[in-house]
């Protein structure tokens, strides 16, 4: 297949750990553990609005290696070259009766201390690790859930918590919440600890369950395309959207959107303001999308699937107003090529990455097409469903 393949785990792994020899004196790390990121394939701003989400973990992934130190001092480095310096932090570990570790400077450690804060176990030892990933930062792939999940996931090898993967997400994105400042939704983490390979993951973000929706048809092939743009709207228009999603459910009577229907939001529109109604509307339709998605995907349907993308593209873009001219070029381009089933933004919005849904045979074409028409310089990811976080073998 076309487009820049990322390095393998294994490379990951071995840069990883030449970073810790470097770093810590020449010696070996004893952990070695991964998480992925995760591309959402459709139900898009419906996680914090209870509703249904299918994601996919990807074989791009943060790598965390390390071994406990002979003191209580916790000392991280970054290889990651997007990181605000200093790309090495240190601290003590946490001890009952201490005071909390707090967010600060530089930005990356505040998803590694709040994971390290909110961690189900007692006493974390001090421990010395080196973090290295391919997962594009900001591209909406889930760098940071990445990231959380990897450092939780190595604290399990330090000091034992009871296994729970449900419990071990949410405290992941209570992490997101204090420490990063970032109100996310629940189906990041949960991919990142859940996902299997071959399948995606419908999660019901009220209930918390999950299950599996095999996607291993050799004939498929997912296409992420990274615009390499980056709006400064991000950081605030996430945190607004929510509130206004808040608001409509208040309006509507509801605990949450999960909870309406499209006829609850008709029969108060003239009580909701044009913009709250509008969001409102995406993600009631996106709920519903997204359980008639998860159909056409069991019944091989992709080009019913593909339909409901196109839909959710174009909803994000005019009711939620997340997407950019850069995702929508993408989309588009994307679309005019035979044996594309559909394409969307995914993540957040604002820049990142479109998700396409196409036929194997199409793979080269759809790509340079993109790169034909696409008036900026687009990075492309073929991928396939893969594992949730694991420990890995050191050789």
């Amino acid at each position: 297949m076309a487009g820049r393949r990322e390095p393998e785990l294994a490379s990951l792994l071995a840069a990883a750990r030449a970073a810790y020899k470097e770093a810590f004196g020449g010696s070996d790390p004893e952990i070695a553990v991964s998480a992925p990121g995760r591309v959402n394939l459709i139900g898009e701003h419906t996680d914090y609005n209870q509703g249904f989400v299918l994601p996919m973990a990807l074989q791009l992934g943060t790598v965390m290696v390390g071994s406990p130190s002979r003191n209580a001092t916790i000392s991280i480095l970054t290889t990651a070259e997007e990181a605000e310096g200093p790309k090495r932090v240190q601290f003590p570990a946490p001890r009952e009766g201490s005071s909390a570790l707090k967010p600060g400077e530089p930005r990356w450690a505040n998803y590694v201390k709040g994971v390290i804060q909110h961690y189900r176990a007692a006493p974390i030892p001090g421990f010395n690790a080196i973090i290295t990933n391919n997962v594009p930062v900001g591209g909406g792939l889930s760098s940071s859930a990445s990231l959380e999940v990897a450092t939780y996931t190595f604290l399990q090898q330090l000091c034992p918590d009871d296994g729970d993967p449900v419990a071990k997400a949410l405290a992941c994105q209570k992490a997101e919440h204090t420490f990063a400042g970032m109100p996310c939704g629940i189906m990041d983490q949960f991919i990142s600890v859940m996902g299997r390979r071959g399948h995606a993951l419908l999660i019901d973000c009220r209930s918390l369950e999950t299950r599996l929706v095999p996607l291993a048809d050799p004939d498929l092939v997912v296409l992420i395309a990274n615009s390499n743009v980056r709006h400064t709207l991000t950081g605030s228009e996430y945190p607004t959207r929510r509130r206004q999603c808040e608001e409509a459910a208040r309006v509507l009577g509801k605990a949450s959107l999960r909870e309406a229907g499209m006829q609850d939001l008709e029969a108060s529109k003239d009580l909701l303001s044009e913009e709250v109604y509008r969001r409102a509307r995406h993600v009631i339709a996106e709920i519903e999308r997204t359980s008639r998605a998860v159909e056409a995907l069991q019944a091989r349907d992709y080009k019913r699937f593909g339909i409901l993308m196109v839909e959710s593209h174009r909803s994000l873009r005019d009711d939620y107003e997340v997407s950019c001219p850069e995702l929508d070029e993408l989309v588009s381009a994307a679309l005019e090529v035979p044996g594309v089933y559909g394409s969307r933004m995914t993540g957040g919005g604002f820049g990142g990455c479109t998700v396409t849904l196409l036929e194997a045979g199409a793979a080269e074409r759809v790509v340079q097409h993109i790169k034909e028409k696409y008036s900026g310089t687009a990075t492309f990811y073929f991928t396939q469903p893969s594992d949730g976080a694991k420990v890995q073998t050191l050789p």
